[in-house]
């Protein structure tokens, strides 16, 4: 019998001794945690300062607490990198989403990350930036950020997030047991996407012509002279109603020189000077308006040195 105990004593203290080996081991071995970065366009990912791939990337790490660095891949566009501190949880992967812009404000994207709590608990903390968005869950629960609440079941919820001035921004997460899954969502500033930040030629705004209204006078028309004198010689006759195009004004005389419609053979347009004292000036569209009926020729064949004053 005192064998047998003998044995049994010696028994216990292997599987002790092998449970304490394993006890020991799994204290040891490093907590695995994972990551997950997705970006638009890629990126190229540091962790801690190190070159560790591009996206999308996908890996398993020591759990602990990282710096990660995106740098976007752009060649035409500058866009603004990305830079969070992040803390790994052993078992669960950690995802990083994102949206470049040409600056932060105009960059979107989410952080999704988990923490362990009670195991009969289930938690969703949404955070936005920027603060006070709108939070629509599964659509139906509305609520204000930063929000937290433990009445949301596991499994995989839609989050809608808006803002007055940013885009709206739909995110999908999945819970856990035992987790409170963070989810740290930005918002870019509204009318500005990757797409459009090309820059595209404005066009010039045409400038109103400043234009001369022929006014009544006494013969029903307005003689056309080379020069702003009554003794230049007529190179056509314009006729009251009509608007045709400033080109000059004589400080000397006050007389304007107007643009005339080309002549009848197809040469070039011609001008010369009218007087003041028949004639305003007034801003409209270039080039001359219809001339009102009248039994006088509207032909420009140059007449006569002629002997009126207009």
């Amino acid at each position: 019998m005192r064998k047998i105990g003998l044995i049994s004593l010696v028994l216990l203290g292997i599987i002790a001794t092998i449970a304490l080996v394993f006890f020991g081991v799994g204290l040891l071995k490093p907590k695995i945690a994972g990551i997950y970065i997705e970006t638009n366009p890629e990126s190229s990912v540091y962790i801690n300062g190190d070159l560790v791939g591009r996206t999308p990337y996908r890996d398993k790490r020591e759990a602990s607490e990282v710096v990660v660095r995106l740098i976007p891949e752009s060649f035409e566009i500058p866009l603004a990198p990305y830079d969070a501190k992040i803390a790994l949880v052993a078992g669960i992967e950690t995802v990083i989403k994102r949206d470049f812009g040409d600056s932060s404000e105009n960059s979107s994207g989410e952080l999704i990350s988990f923490e362990k709590i009670d195991k009969d608990q289930v938690n969703l903390v949404v955070v936005s930036i920027p603060d006070s968005a709108q939070v629509l869950i599964d659509g139906k629960d509305r609520a204000f950020t930063p929000h937290k609440t433990s009445n949301i079941t596991p499994g995989i919820h839609r989050l809608v997030l808006t803002a007055d001035g940013y885009s709206e921004k739909t995110v999908e997460v999945k819970t856990h047991q035992g987790y409170k899954l963070t989810a740290i969502v930005q918002l870019a500033e509204s009318g500005t996407k990757v797409s459009e930040l090309t820059p595209t030629p404005e066009v010039e705004k045409e400038e109103e012509k400043e234009m001369v209204e022929i006014l009544s006078t006494p013969v029903g028309y307005l003689r056309v002279r080379k020069e702003p004198s009554t003794l230049a010689d007529e190179v056509g006759r314009v006729n009251p109603g009509q608007r045709l195009t400033l080109l000059e004004v004589d400080e000397k005389t006050g007389w304007f020189k107007i643009e005339l419609l080309p002549v009848e053979n197809g040469g070039e347009a011609k001008s010369g000077w009218i007087s003041n004292q028949y004639a305003k000036k007034v801003v409209g569209e270039g080039g001359i308006s219809p001339t009102p009926t009248s039994k006088m020729p509207t032909s420009l064949t140059p007449t006569p040195k002629p002997t009126q004053p207009y």
